[in-house]
């Protein structure tokens, strides 16, 4: 992450590519309706009524016009940064995100087509569209709408508190955010903010990763993220922190020169056979202390892609696999939106910094929140004024929005999408769309994979067995073929009928090794993998991720750790792969 500086003064704020910086706090609340000393029939001090141009300036922004009246109440209209602070103030404490209320700020997800699988599980989703679609009432009565809101406020200040971060902090990150912003984004703020004030330096000629994640050591200075296991495994539950780099650099990058690394593994984590597992890296607390406990104790590798790609992707990486003498797919792809998108360079306004995209989502944003950024920008001058600039970048960044005319944003096509995360165009079609964006979402970094997994193609010069866990869409599958790895047998194990019909879609096109597909993880048993072992030889490669989006952050309703009804998959892994070690080392 980059270091970020931020001044309370407001006619300057910074905005970093894919975290969003701390700007300055807002207001404290006070008694909304109090009138001041002398005041007119409106309870407006003398001379201070806000003009009807003002109002609808802010209402034309998506803020109810009682809202606007309050704020200008509360502390005036002469500063704009501090009104427009003190609007999303009361955005995080009372409003009722609904869909269809084109009153609010926020905006949920939209629904892009009306023929898309049944089995999209609405966990996926933000929870915007459980309210009822009624008006925010912003006066002091607390009523239910309130209380609902504040509730999930609470609930993501216990969150973020029990990741580990200071309760003032957690709070700030709400404010600067809103309510409804994925815990990612609002962790990804808290170390923005916490690196604007401690920019340390990253210079350091040697790290060393031991055998045990509690071993990894750096002389850099790390931020301390995570702690003890969740659920009901009493031997699990041991508040051990797991470091997060800071930069997500990973052991090495195929463009820069880095600090070397030595690694040791414990003897029986050494391959063949290979494994890789990838999960979200700023998952739950606890979530990877139990992953590296249940894979011999091995210090992930975490990855943010934004070093690899035009779009940022942090992630964890557990593996055996040798780390030296990498290799990137080429072409290398495009590190910039413009390199990615020259098009969007001709809409492009000059105050939008961004150079960058954020992490690809499983939603979009909906047609309500570009209709009323360009009428926010149609109604400003150019450039527009720095509070409607600051509004609008906050949702770009957000939502990842392009500039596709003039005053004009939208989200990127699925696409679009397949291509900055290294799918060859097309790999989703014929499904719906919104399902595309939920399989791209949950997918792997293509280029990010391949370049760990490219150490195999010396080792397998003749083709490798593959055993997929979770498989997806087949972002490792497709990892290997971009590689030049022949894949001469694939089993794949992956629930989703919609991901296998994409996978088999593609394999059909591209391969010729023989693909075997299993529904389920739990009947996948010891005596069917001693099955295939005797019939394939052997499996050369086990590789998979997270089996769910419950560890992730954008994930509000069930964020259960590792022990949430589908999370707890990911037990399947280790036992598959400990399974497989043991009936090859008998062969």
């Amino acid at each position: 992450m980059d270091c970020i500086s931020d001044s309370d003064d407001s006619a300057k704020f910074e905005w970093e590519s894919d975290n969003e910086a701390e700007p300055s706090s807002a207001p404290v609340l006070r008694n909304f309706d109090a009138p001041g000393p002398s005041t007119d029939a409106n309870g407006w001090a003398n001379g201070d009524a806000p003009s009807t141009s003002l109002v609808e300036e802010y209402v034309g922004m998506g803020f109810p016009k009682e809202m606007v009246l309050k704020a200008i109440k509360e502390i005036g209209h002469n500063d704009a940064n501090a009104l427009l602070e003190l609007l999303l103030t009361y955005k995080v404490l009372g409003e009722d995100p609904t869909v269809g209320n084109c009153s609010t700020l926020g905006c949920a997800p939209q629904s892009v087509e009306d023929d898309d699988d049944g089995d999209l599980d609405s966990e996926d989703w933000d929870d915007e569209d459980d309210a009822d679609g009624g008006e925010p009432n912003f006066d002091s009565s607390g009523d239910e709408d309130f209380l609902q809101e504040m509730s999930e406020h609470d609930k993501k200040i216990k969150s973020l508190v029990d990741m580990g971060f200071p309760e003032d902090e957690s709070n700030m990150a709400i404010v600067r955010c809103g309510v409804d912003a994925a815990l990612t984004v609002l962790v990804d703020s808290i170390y923005a903010s916490q690196a604007a004030g401690d920019c340390n330096s990253r210079n350091s000629s040697h790290h060393e990763v031991c055998d045990s994640f509690g071993g990894r050591r750096n002389k850099k200075k790390r931020k301390q993220y995570g702690g003890g296991a969740q659920g009901n495994r009493p031997s699990e539950c041991h508040e051990e922190l797991m470091p997060l780099p800071n930069p997500m650099v990973g052991f090495s990058l195929p463009t820069a020169r880095l600090p070397s690394v030595s690694r040791r593994l414990p003897k029986q984590a050494t391959g063949p056979p290979f494994f890789y597992y990838e999960n979200v890296a700023l998952a739950p607390k606890g979530v990877w202390t139990i992953i590296s406990r249940n894979l011999y104790d091995i210090a992930p590798e975490f990855v943010d892609s934004k070093y690899m790609c035009a779009t940022a992707r942090k992630r964890g990486y557990v593996h055996n696999l040798p780390i030296e003498n990498r290799s990137p797919l080429l072409p290398l792809p495009p590190k910039t939106i413009f390199e990615a998108f020259p098009h969007y360079k001709k809409w492009w306004p000059s105050w939008d910094p961004r150079r960058q995209l954020n992490c690809v989502q499983t939603c979009v944003s909906s047609a309500k929140l570009t209709e009323r950024i360009q009428c926010a920008l149609a109604r400003s001058g150019d450039p527009p004024p720095l509070h409607v600039q600051k509004y609008v970048m906050h949702e770009c960044r957000k939502w990842n929005l392009v500039w596709v005319g003039k005053n004009k944003v939208a989200p990127l096509e699925p696409d679009e999408m397949e291509y900055l995360l290294g799918y060859p165009r097309d790999h989703t079609r014929g499904i719906g769309k919104t399902a595309r964006y939920k399989c791209l979402g949950n997918s792997f970094q293509v280029d990010t994979v391949a370049y760990h997994l490219s150490v195999l193609r010396d080792i397998f010069p003749n083709g490798l067995n593959v055993l997929s866990l979770f498989t997806g869409i087949g972002g490792g599958e497709v990892a290997l073929h971009r590689l030049g790895i022949h894949m001469k047998t694939v089993v794949s194990v992956e629930i989703s009928e919609v991901n296998r019909r994409i996978l088999r879609g593609w394999w059909d096109q591209t391969q010729t090794g023989t693909l075997i597909e299993i529904p389920d993880v739990q009947s996948f048993t010891s005596d069917k993998i001693r099955s295939f072992i005797r019939r394939f030889g052997g499996f050369d490669l086990i590789i998979g991720g997270s089996p769910c989006n419950n560890l992730a952050g954008s994930n509000r309703h069930h964020r259960d750790g590792l022990e949430g009804e589908h999370s707890s998959l990911f037990y399947h892994y280790p036992r598959i792969l400990d399974t497989v070690k043991d009936v090859m080392a008998g062969m």
